[in-house]
């Protein structure tokens, strides 16, 4: 039964009675682990999406359901596009820098050059949240959308969703209130989603899409962007995909290579920012705050390989049953990616080293109290290190992606007021970098900066054990998934 549907909704609230009945009276009696840091509000609805998180379904099934387009209405002006299939020039300038950072025997898939879809997304003035769309061209919906977003600064959005669901459609509303505050349009990309296309076909597409705003190709509605009028912004892995894309271009811009494009040979150039929400920076999952902040968090602590080298713990795969996209053919150990790769710098942006990210342009972190908070922290200290002007903050006790998952809440306003405000001053060379992390006490009564080099203890050899033991525990049992698959083809 489908939630989109009353009966499924209804059906869904009424198993998981007791479960809030539990946590509103521990809330209420301060014996619930969050009630210091969370409201009940937050700590309810963390709870309540927590337990739609596991469960036994089909990986296709999920997938699908976020991809299935409710409709626009509401204060929004969506222009729905593609960008045309560039020459494959594009998806071996990704393949270049892959294999600048190779270490040994890194394995990947070669995706094909493909179109990209996208929608431009702008802020729509005097009307309510039912709203309907008019009927109008996409033509005329984007030079609408144009009207009410009169700002030079356009913004390179990249969903979330563990790069293998969600879609610009579930994200429309976050897009367009930031579209609103910083009176920019929006591009939000529909990237090749994993299973079906995993690494580095998100990649190439990322890089398909910024090409297209700085070289329109024949057709397009938009005039050519300059590069330092352009931000890159995504939330979980679209941060992660935002960051990739930043490494691939430092990394092709150090070779002084030119990508040939729709006929032209085309420089690299910087984007004037990264701006990033709750980044996913390290696929392998091993930093600290994975398990010590999953009470806080809806992302469950990932099984882990056993501290005791004689406990040998098997590869336990997504909680998903089995159908026709996944498990993959042949297996791997995970939905994104190869176990291989998971370590590589366009994977795991966390596993580039600080010298990587020389010259890249001012880059926005902004995190909770969260699973993904040790590797947000840790990559801001990389690039402060590096000499990038960082902008960072934590909001105590708020789980992943708080500032769009909570949109009428004080803490998003707080978010997006910081998030609007460093793509403004990005595109007007204004960042301040203080080096240090702006902590966001619980409910914003209490401020205070840290350090960079202290907001979080664990040391870069620290940081290179973690990845290496899950990397290698992940690699170690995608061979035996291949072992296994190997023999059954033979019978």
């Amino acid at each position: 039964m489908s939630l989109r549907t009353p009966l499924g909704l209804l059906a869904a609230i009424l198993v998981r009675i007791p479960l809030i009945l539990k946590t509103v009276l521990l809330h209420t009696a301060q014996m619930s682990p969050a009630s210091g840091k969370q409201d009940l509000r937050t700590e309810l609805t963390v709870a309540v999406i927590r337990s739609f998180m596991g469960g036994n379904t089909a990986l296709g099934k999920v997938q699908s359901r976020g991809l299935k387009d409710p409709g626009v209405k509401g204060p929004m002006w969506i222009s729905k596009v593609t960008l045309p299939q560039p020459e494959d020039a594009v998806r071996d300038a990704v393949l270049r820098a892959i294999e600048d950072h190779k270490t040994g025997d890194e394995t990947y898939d070669i995706p094909d050059t493909a179109a990209v879809e996208g929608e431009w997304t702008g802020y729509r003035a005097g009307v309510g949240k039912k709203t309907p769309e008019p009927d109008l061209s996409e033509e005329e919906k984007y030079h609408k959308m144009r009207e009410e977003s009169p700002s030079d600064m356009t913004i390179l959005y990249f969903h979330g969703g563990a790069y293998f669901l969600l879609d610009p459609i579930s994200h429309r509303a976050p897009v367009a209130h930031l579209s609103h505050l910083t009176g920019a349009p929006v591009f939000s990309v529909r990237y090749r989603l994993a299973p079906q296309n995993p690494f580095p076909a998100a990649l190439v597409d990322a890089l398909t899409a910024y090409l297209s705003l700085l070289h329109p190709p024949p057709g397009s509605l938009h005039k050519a962007i300059p590069a330092n009028k352009i931000i890159f912004a995504g939330d979980s892995a679209g941060g992660n995909l935002a960051l990739a894309l930043l490494q691939t271009l430092l990394t092709l811009d150090r070779a002084s290579h030119t990508i040939p494009f729709h006929g032209q040979e085309i420089p690299i150039e910087l984007p004037a920012g990264v701006a990033t929400i709750s980044p996913w920076c390290d696929v392998t999952r091993s930093m600290p705050s994975i398990a010590n902040n999953a009470y806080l968090d809806y992302l469950e602590a990932p099984q882990v390989p056993s501290d005791d080298p004689a406990v040998k713990v098997p590869l336990h795969q997504y909680p998903f049953a089995a159908d026709e996209i996944w498990p993959s053919t042949p297996p791997r150990a995970d939905i994104f990616c190869t176990a291989s790769v998971m370590r590589h710098p366009l994977v795991s942006p966390l596993a580039a080293p600080a010298e990587l990210w020389k010259k890249a342009p001012p880059v926005s972190i902004s995190t909770g109290e969260e699973g993904l908070t040790d590797e947000d922290l840790i990559l801001a200290r990389r690039l402060h290190g590096a000499g990038v002007p960082v902008v960072a903050e934590m909001f105590e006790g708020m789980p992943h992606c708080h500032g769009i998952m909570f949109m009428d809440t004080p803490a998003s306003h707080r978010f997006f007021e910081g998030f609007a405000g460093f793509c403004r001053d990005a595109v007007a060379g204004r960042v301040v970098a203080t080096g240090n992390l702006k902590w966001i006490g619980f409910k914003l009564r209490e401020t205070k900066e840290i350090p960079l080099e202290k907001a979080c203890e664990t040391t870069d050899e620290e940081v290179e054990a973690r990845m290496e033991r899950i990397a290698v525990w992940k690699l170690e049992g995608e061979r035996e998934l291949l072992k296994e698959y190997r023999e059954k083809a033979k019978l």
